[in-house]
Order: C-alpha cells, then structure tokens, then sequence
C-alpha cells in the first residue's frame, strides 16, 4: 500500500494466497483485491478498507480467480474463475456472492458496460467472447473465433464491446444488443479487425473515440478508430509492449514494454513518439494519482513502483513493492 500524497511505501497487508488482480470501488472506500488461491482450493475476494488499511471483509469466490470488475453503481462486481469456467456475481454491499454464471473456457475478465446492461467476457482458453445479462445472470450471446481473448473494453455510450484476440492478431468489435430499440437489435458481430501479432491489450481513450492495442509480439501499437473499425496504423513502441494508458485529457498514451526498463509515450494529436521514461525491469501495469499528476508504473522483475511525473515526462522516486507485483489500483477518498 502506497501513500500517495507523501509518495511513500506505508504498509504491507496481508491478504490471500497469489493476488492476482486489484480494483477500487467507485463509491465506497474500497479496495478489492482477487486471491487466486493455489492448486485446486478456491480463490476469494478480499475487501479493503482503505480508511483504515485493513481486510474488512472476505468473500469466496470459484478455482482459479483472475479478475475482477466493478459496475459503475459499485454496487456489483464480476470475478471470472478461470479454473471453473465462471462467473461470479457479488453483491458488495452485502459482501456475498449471490449468482455464479457459466462462461466459456478459462474466462480472464468479465467488463461491465456503463450502462449496466451487459457484461462482456473473453474467454482465453475457448477463443471466444461472451456476453452477460447482469439482469437474468445468464449470457445472452456467444462469439467464436478470437483466439486466445485475453482483454475487453466498451464505448462510453455502451454501443459496441472490443476484444483483443491475444492468440492471433486482430480485435473483435462487437455491436452490443438495444433492447429498449423499436424493434430491438440483437448483439451481433461488427468487424474482425488486423492489427499486430499478439494484441494482449485494448486503451481506450476517456472520449471513446479511439483505442489503442499493444501488440506483444510485434513490439508495436495499433490504432483503431472506434466509430467506422478502420485501423490507423502501427508504431514501434519498445520490447514487448503489454499495457497502455491514455491521459484523461486524450492527448497522450503511455506504453509499458515488459521486456525492458521503459515506458514509452506516444502522442495521439501528433501521431507520433513523444519520447520515453526509464522505470524499473518489467513495467506491466500502471495507473495515474487522481488528478493526473503522477504515473505508478508497476515493475514486475525489479519488484518496485516507478513513480513518473506526468508535466515533465520524468521518473521522480521509486518505491519498493513485495514480490511479484502484477496489478494496481489507486484509491482516492476525504476523511474526517
């Protein structure tokens, strides 16, 4: 747990065997972190406190757990259990889990559109993409062919759900059901979209407009635009880039290559390298702090956090991080 006003490493919280994933409520001060357990026992959420930086509470979950999402209401949260070929439904409020759906094979993340009426998950082991109905806790839709499905994102206006199929390479768009629609339309599949070998994972600009795809093996991005499926082109960005993030201003997008010791910038009006940071060994996960000013790049080999200034584009501090440091979240919230 990092204190992010004083820029300091505070504590270390026990939580369960190998967490694997980590998200902030929106609305309560709370942070939820994914135990995925070992062997064949099951995996559980644990709830932080984060006033008070304890486990609050623990919620059991299915074999295997690698991810979770939480609604805009923050009232609801979806785990995919990759070991069980679910999904699991949580009431947060309550702290249970109150409805388990069957996904395909080895689902590895299930997003909930703004709007609350679909949940969207790839499943990695399957090669396909399911679509939830939070409402009836069943999946309404089915789509084959995205080997290897492995990330998900869905437009602001909750219209149309992108994964990338990390086993070949290209993105899948799919246009999302309106069933409030006269008549109404059905889910259906829009484009299947060439981008890099091995796109791993989808940055959405805050605006929706365009995405932006890390394509692992060609070491490079692609940029698609959201409203027409056209692919804009492909930028060499660093070894092995695994993770993208655009500012909340849509100007520019940081990429993390893991097999280095850089996160590289790219600017979107320009449409071109905007130069690079140094970080730690392994960068493959960030976040920004609330207001934007700073970068947390997590570092998965050196076993720090990087933190970078965003105004000057520059490493400011590290900070050291437990073993094997693979996700993060930032929590912002007033007390008393």
């Amino acid at each position: 747990m990092l204190d992010v006003v004083n820029v300091r490493l505070d504590r270390e919280l026990p939580v369960g065997p190998n967490p694997v994933a980590v998200a902030p409520s929106p609305g309560r001060n709370e942070v939820y972190v994914v135990n995925s357990g070992s062997g064949a026992n099951m995996g559980f959420v644990s709830i932080i406190n984060a006033e008070k930086n304890s486990v609050a509470a623990n919620i059991q979950v299915h074999r295997r757990p690698v991810s979770i999402d939480v609604d805009a209401t923050g009232d609801r949260a979806y785990v995919a259990n990759a070991g069980s070929n679910t999904i699991s439904v949580l009431d947060l409020k309550a702290r249970r889990e109150i409805a388990v759906i069957g996904a395909g094979e080895e689902p590895v993340e299930a997003r909930p559109a703004p709007d609350g009426k679909t949940v969207v998950v790839p499943n990695r082991g399957g090669n396909s993409v399911s679509l939830v109905d939070p409402a009836a806790h069943s999946v309404r839709a089915y789509f084959e062919g995205c080997p290897g499905a492995s990330d998900a994102v869905v437009l602001p206006d909750s219209s149309k759900a992108f994964v990338a199929c990390s086993g070949g390479h290209q993105v899948m768009a799919i246009a999302l059901a309106k069933t409030d629609a006269h008549p109404a339309v059905a889910d259906r599949l829009e484009a299947m979209l060439d981008v890099g070998r091995a796109p791993v994972q989808l940055a959405l600009k805050p605006d929706g407009g365009e995405l932006f795809v890390s394509n692992a093996q060609s070491n490079s991005i692609s940029e698609v635009v959201t409203t027409t499926n056209d692919v804009g082109g492909a930028y060499l960005m660093g070894d092995n880039p695994a993770h993208g993030l655009v500012s909340s201003d849509n100007s520019l997008l940081y990429v993390a290559n893991l097999h280095s010791q850089e996160v590289t910038i790219y600017s979107i009006d320009d449409g071109k390298r905007a130069g690079s940071i140094h970080v730690g060994d392994g960068p493959s996960a960030m976040a920004f702090s609330a207001a934007g000013h700073l970068l947390f790049v997590v570092d998965a080999r050196s076993a720090d956090v990087a933190v970078v200034r965003t105004a000057s584009r520059s490493l400011f501090t590290m900070l050291p991080a437990g073993r094997g440091p693979n996700a993060i979240a930032v929590k912002s919230f007033r007390v008393p």
